[in-house]
C-alpha cells in the first residue's frame, strides 16, 4: 500500500494493492463532497474501460430500472440529439459499447483503444448519465405505449408498443428466463430480488413517465454510483474528468439506496407454476431445488459457495452432477445448477429438466439423499485439490470473448462494489485460494459446507415448471381483454391524445439532428496498418507453431487435423462427434476418471472444426479438427499426454454415456432458440446459397435443432440408435488419425524451448498422417421463402441474397453495405418504429450473403417490407460522406476488435491457415477505407434483386395461416 499515487483533489485515496495474477493494481479512492467510489485498475494494456454503476432497486416488475436503462441514452443536456448512443456507436473506433440491466444494478460500460475516442465517449456517457433529458416521447418509444393499430384511426385496434416492451415479450419467452424467474420470485420473498428487473410484459405498461423520473432523481446520483476503470490512462486523469463534467455540480445524497436482506422462511417452500409450450409432454417439466446462502461480499462465504459448488457440480465426475446426469427422472441437469453468486445474498440450485410432472417429489428426494450420502461419505482430496486449481487457472487467464479484458475484471468486481464489499480481496484470488488450500486438507470440511448450506439450511424452494400450450393463449387474450377495456373508456379526447402523440412520436423519429455537436474520431484516426505477430513455425513430423504472446503463466495448445473426405453420414455428424469426443473415457479409463484427470491437470479439453469455403469458390472448402486445452506452464507434459491419449485411444463403447451427452445437447439448443432466433433465421435464409451455408444450417440452425431432437427420442426408444451413432464416430475417428497433423502452442516467450522440448517428446508416436484427401460439400444453390413455428411472444425475420465472393471487388462494398443501411434506415424503421429490440444487415464474406434481420419483433410481413423500403431509399435518396465514413468506422472497428493476447494468435494463425495472409487483409482493409456511395448502389441494383431473394422467419405457431397465405413454406421442430 502507498499514500503516492496521483490522485484529483477533489478524491481522497483510499489504497492501492498490485496483484501479481493480474499484473495490475487496483487502486481505490472516494470522492469527497458525494462520496462517489473510484476502482481503477492500473494496467499497461492500451485497451482503456470505463464503466459507471448505479444500485438501482425495484420495487415491483414494471421494468422501470431497465426502461430507465434505454431512455437515459436518448439524449443529454450538453448533447441534446434523439440517439446518442446509438450515433456514437457509429462515430467511435470502440472496442465495446452497451448498457446492462442486472437485478440490482445498472452499469454503462464502454471501451476503446484510441485515447481521442475514449475521451469522446466519456464525455457522452458521463453526461447521458448523469444529466439525460428523460423525453417523454423517449420514454413512450424505448418503454411503453398506447397506439392504434393504424396510427391515425381511433376506430382501430388499440395495441401496446415499445422496444423494451417487445425485448423482455421475447426474453420470457424463454423458457430458461421464466425458470430463473420463477424461482427467485419465491426464493426472494420480500426485496427486489423478487421481482422482474428487466420488466414482465404484463407489468411493463403499468409504468408511469412520472415514476420512471421519480426513480431517476434517487437512484442516478454520484452518491448512489461507483465508477471504475481500467487501462494505461492514470486514475488522476480520469478523476479530473469526473469532477470537471459531472462531480462538481453534486452535493452528498442524504438517503442511501440499499437492498435488505431477505426474509428468511423457517420451513422449505414447494411450488408449482407453467410455461408457455407448443404442446405439453409427459417428461415436459422442469424441477429445480434452490436454497438462499449467505452475503456475496463474505468473502469467505462467497469462496465456499463456489468451491461447495465447483465439487458437487463442475463436471460429470463431481458427485452431484454425476447423480443428475445418472437419473433416469429427468432428460438432463437444469439450466439453472450451480450457485449465483451477483446478488447481494447468494443462491444455489440444482435440479432437472424432462421430467414427468408427477416425479417432482422424487427428484428432490433424490437431490436432498444425495447431498446426504455425500456429507457422509465425503469427497476425495483430489477432486476438492482440482477445483482449486481450477480457481487458480480462472484467476490467471487472460480472457478474451465478447468483453474486453479489462471489462471481464470490472464486471468481476462490481456487484462487490455496489454493495460496499472489498473490491480488491475480490479480484485477488491466490491469498483466498491459499487460505483455502490449508483448509480443505480437513477430511470433514466438504461435508460440513454441505450439511451447514443446504441440508441444515430450511430457507429452500423446489418449484416444479410444467408445460402448458393453452398459457400463450390466455395471455394474449388478457391483452387483448385489457386494451378492449382502455378503448371502450377512452373520451374522444384521449383518443385524440393518443393519435397526436404517435404522431410527435414519429415525427421525434424522422428529425435529423445537428450530429456535430457530438464528438467524433474520423478515418484519419485509423491505424495504418493490422497488426503482425511474431511467430515461430518448426518443420518435423508433427510441425509446429509457436506464438510468443503474454499468457500470465498459461499455456495454449491444440492439435490441428486437415478433416478428410467424409461420407453424408459422417458429415451430418461431425459437430456431435467433436461435441461428445472429450466428454468420453479414454484407453481402459472411464468418463469420469478422465473429467477427474482434466480438472487436475488442465483447464478442460475441448474438440471444434473449422471449415471455410476458399477464397476463389465458395463451393469449395476447407476443413480442419482441432483437439485443444490449455493449462500452467508446469501442468505442460500431463496436458500434452492427456490430449494424446485421447486423440489415440478415446473409447467409443460407453452408450449409456453418449445417450446423456446427446439429451443434454437437445435441451441446449431447444433452449437457445429465444435467444438467438435472428441467427437462427438468417443461417435459414442464407441455407440456400451455397453448401456451407446449407451444412451451417444442418449444423447449428432450426433444421439441426430438430434434428437434435429427432436423435435424442431415437435414443430413448432403441439402444441401436446409440450404436449406429457410435459406428460412425468410429470411422470418423478412424479417418482422423490418418490424416495430416500439426501442432499449435501459445505461451509466454521464456518458456518456449521447454514447452517445445516437452510437447515433442510426448507427441513422438502419434500417427504422423498421410491421408490425401480432403473434406467436401455439394453444392449448393436455389431459393426459398420458409417459416420456423415455435413458441414465443415476437418474431425474428430475415431475407439473404447470394452475392459476390471472395476477393471479387464489390466484396468490400457489400461489406460496408450492411452498416450504412442500418445506420441510415433499419435501426429507424424496425427499432424505433417497428418497437423492435434490433434490426439490421450484415454481409457474411465466409459464404457470399448479404442478409438482413429483426430480434423480438412484434412485426412480421412490416418488417420483411421495411427490408425492401432501406434498399429503394438506398437507390432513391441523397447520402452524405459522412454516413459513408461512419459506416466504415464501423467495419474498421470491427476488424480491430481486440481479443486477449492467446485468441489473437490463435485467430491469426486460422487466417493465415485458411489461405488469408497479412498481405491479402491488408489489401482488403484497404478497399474498405475507398468504398464510395456510388460502389453502395452498385452493388444493391447488382445483388438485392427480388430474383436473388431468400426469406426466412422464426416466430409464434399463431402466425401459422397468415404466413400460409403468404406462400411460406411451415416448417415446425
Amino acid at each position: 500500500m502507498t499514500d503516492r499515487i496521483a490522485h484529483h483533489p477533489a478524491f481522497k485515496f483510499i489504497r492501492s494493492e498490485f496483484i501479481d495474477a493480474l499484473n495490475a493494481s487496483v487502486q481505490e479512492f472516494e470522492h469527497t463532497v458525494t462520496g462517489a467510489k473510484h476502482f481503477h485498475i492500473a494496467s499497461e494494456n492500451d485497451e482503456n474501460v470505463f464503466l459507471v454503476g448505479l444500485k438501482t432497486v425495484p420495487t415491483d416488475s414494471c421494468g422501470v430500472a431497465h426502461i430507465l436503462e434505454h431512455t437515459v441514452l436518448c439524449g443529454s443536456e450538453r448533447f441534446p440529439v434523439r440517439d446518442p448512443f446509438f450515433m456514437m456507436i457509429r462515430r467511435s473506433l470502440n472496442t465495446f459499447m452497451n448498457a446492462f440491466t442486472s437485478s440490482d444494478w445498472t452499469a454503462y460500460p464502454f471501451a476503446s483503444k484510441n485515447k481521442k475516442d475514449f475521451h469522446n465517449l466519456l464525455d457522452v456517457y458521463l453526461d447521458a448519465v448523469f444529466f439525460s433529458r428523460l423525453d417523454e416521447l423517449d420514454f413512450s418509444q424505448e418503454g411503453h405505449r398506447l397506439e392504434f393499430a393504424e396510427p391515425d384511426n381511433a376506430e382501430s385496434d388499440l395495441t401496446f408498443k415499445g422496444v423494451v416492451f417487445n425485448e423482455m415479450k421475447g426474453a420470457m419467452s424463454s423458457t430458461t428466463s421464466v425458470l430463473w424467474q420463477t424461482l427467485t420470485k419465491y426464493l426472494f420473498p420480500s426485496n427486489t430480488y423478487h421481482f422482474n428487473s428487466g420488466g414482465e410484459p404484463t407489468d411493463i405498461p403499468d409504468l408511469s413517465y412520472d415514476d420512471l423520473l421519480a426513480f431517476y432523481r434517487t437512484h442516478y446520483h454520484p452518491s448512489n454510483a461507483v465508477f471504475m476503470t481500467f487501462g494505461d490512462i492514470p486514475a488522476e486523469t480520469l478523476q479530473a474528468e469526473f469532477e470537471k463534467k459531472v462531480l462538481s455540480r453534486f452535493e452528498r445524497l442524504d438517503t442511501q439506496v440499499s437492498v435488505p436482506n431477505a426474509k428468511r422462511y423457517f420451513s422449505p417452500v414447494r411450488v408449482e407454476e407453467g410455461y408457455a409450450a407448443d404442446e405439453v409432454k409427459e417428461d415436459g417439466s422442469h424441477v429445480v431445488v434452490g436454497w438462499l446462502l449467505g452475503e456475496s461480499t463474505d468473502l469467505t462465504q462467497q469462496f465456499e459457495a463456489q468451491l461447495l459448488s465447483s465439487v458437487l457440480l463442475d463436471n460429470s465426475a463431481s458427485p452431484l452432477r454425476r447423480v443428475l446426469e445418472n437419473s433416469d427422472l429427468g432428460r438432463a441437469p437444469s439450466p439453472l445448477c450451480g450457485l449465483e453468486d451477483s446478488n447481494k445474498e447468494m443462491s444455489f440450485m440444482c435440479g432437472l429438466e424432462g421430467v414427468k410432472r408427477e416425479d417432482s417429489s422424487k427428484v428432490e428426494a433424490l437431490i436432498l439423499s444425495s447431498l446426504e450420502e455425500i456429507a457422509e461419505k465425503g469427497v476425495q482430496q483430489d477432486m476438492v485439490d482440482a477445483m482449486l486449481h481450477q480457481l487458480e487457472l480462472s484467476q490467471r487467464e487472460i480472457g478474451g470473448g465478447s468483453y474486453p479484458y479489462g471489462l471481464q475484471l470490472i464486471l468481476a468486481g462490481l456487484s462487490t462494489a455496489v454493495h460496499s464489499g472489498d473490491v480488491i480481496a475480490q479480484l485477488d484470488l491466490d491469498p483466498v485460494i491459499e487460505a483455502m488450500r490449508e483448509r480443505v486438507q480437513a477430511p470433514d470440511y466438504i461435508p460440513n459446507l454441505i450439511k451447514a448450506l443446504l441440508l441444515s439450511n430450511a430457507h429452500r424452494v423446489t418449484l416444479t415448471l410444467s408445460p402448458d400450450d393453452a398459457l400463450e393463449a390466455r395471455r394474449n387474450q388478457a391483452e387483448k381483454d385489457r386494451l378492449s377495456h382502455i378503448k371502450a373508456s377512452l373520451s374522444e379526447a384521449e383518443a385524440q391524445q393518443i393519435i397526436a402523440r404517435s404522431e410527435a412520436l414519429k415525427a421525434r423519429q424522422a428529425q435529423v439532428d445537428d450530429m456535430s455537436i457530438l464528438p467524433k474520431v474520423g478515418l484519419e484516426d485509423v491505424p495504418a496498418r493490422l497488426p503482425e505477430y511474431d511467430r515461430e513455425q518448426v518443420a518435423g513430423r508433427l510441425p509446429i507453431t509457436f506464438y510468443p504472446q503474454g499468457t500470465n503463466g498459461l499455456v495454449y495448445q491444440q492439435l490441428v487435423v486437415e478433416l478428410p473426405e467424409l461420407d453424408e453420414e459422417e458429415t451430418s455428424y461431425l459437430p456431435l462427434f467433436s461435441s461428445v469426443m472429450t466428454e468420453l473415457g479414454v484407453g481402459d479409463q472411464d468418463y469420469l476418471a478422465i473429467q477427474e484427470k482434466q480438472a487436475q491437470v488442465c483447464g478442460g479439453l475441448g474438440a471444434s472444426n473449422s471449415i471455410r469455403a476458399t477464397i476463389n469458390d465458395r463451393q469449395t472448402v476447407t476443413g480442419y479438427f482441432i483437439l485443444s486445452s490449455k493449462a500452467l506452464v508446469p501442468n505442460v507434459r500431463a496436458m500434452s499426454e492427456l490430449l494424446r491419449d485421447t486423440m489415440l485411444h478415446v473409447r467409443f463403447d460407453e452408450e449409456s454415456r453418449v445417450k446423456e451427452l446427446v439429451a443434454q445437447r437437445r435441451a441446449r439448443r431447444e433452449q437457445s432458440v429465444t435467444g438467438q432466433g435472428h441467427s437462427l433465421a438468417m443461417a435459414a435464409a442464407a441455407s440456400a446459397i451455397s453448401g456451407l451455408a446449407a451444412q451451417q444450417e444442418a449444423w447449428g440452425g432450426m433444421s439441426g435443432i430438430r434434428s437434435a431432437i429427432a436423435l435424442d427420442d431415437a435414443m430413448k426408444e432403441n439402444n441401436s440408435a446409440v450404436q449406429q451413432v457410435l459406428a460412425v464416430f468410429k470411422r470418423i475417428h478412424s479417418k482422423l488419425l490418418q490424416a495430416k497433423k500439426q501442432m499449435l502452442l501459445v505461451a509466454e516467450a521464456q518458456h518456449e524451448v521447454s514447452i517445445m522440448a516437452q510437447v515433442n517428446e510426448v507427441f513422438a508416436d502419434l500417427p504422423a498422417g498421410d491421408m490425401d484427401t480432403h473434406f467436401t460439400l455439394p453444392a449448393q444453390q436455389g431459393q426459398l421463402k420458409l417459416a420456423w413455428l415455435t413458441s414465443t411472444q415476437v418474431s425474428f425475420c430475415s431475407k439473404a441474397y447470394r452475392t459476390a465472393f471472395g476477393d471479387h471487388p464489390d466484396v468490400a462494398a457489400l461489406t460496408v453495405l450492411g452498416g450504412f443501411l442500418r445506420n441510415g434506415f433499419l435501426h429507424r424503421a424496425i427499432r424505433e418504429q417497428g418497437g423492435a429490440y434490433g434490426g439490421g444487415a450484415t454481409f457474411d464474406g465466409g459464404t457470399g450473403s448479404f442478409r438482413f434481420y429483426s430480434y423480438r419483433d412484434p412485426r412480421l410481413t412490416e418488417t420483411l417490407a421495411d427490408f425492401d423500403a432501406s434498399i429503394e431509399w438506398l437507390l432513391n435518396d441523397t447520402h452524405s460522406d459522412e454516413a459513408l465514413e461512419e459506416a466504415i468506422l464501423g467495419v474498421i472497428g470491427s476488424m480491430d476488435k481486440p481479443s486477449s493476447p492467446a485468441g489473437e494468435a490463435q485467430s491469426d494463425f486460422y487466417v493465415q491457415l485458411h489461405g488469408r495472409s497479412l498481405a491479402y487483409r491488408e489489401a482488403f482493409r484497404a478497399k474498405i477505407l475507398s468504398v464510395t456511395i456510388e460502389q453502395l448502389q452498385q452493388v444493391a441494383k447488382a445483388y438485392l434483386t427480388k430474383e436473388n431473394e431468400n426469406i426466412a422467419v422464426v416466430t409464434s405457431v399463431t402466425k401459422r395461416d397468415e404466413l400460409e397465405a403468404l406462400g411460406f413454406d411451415i416448417q415446425s421442430l
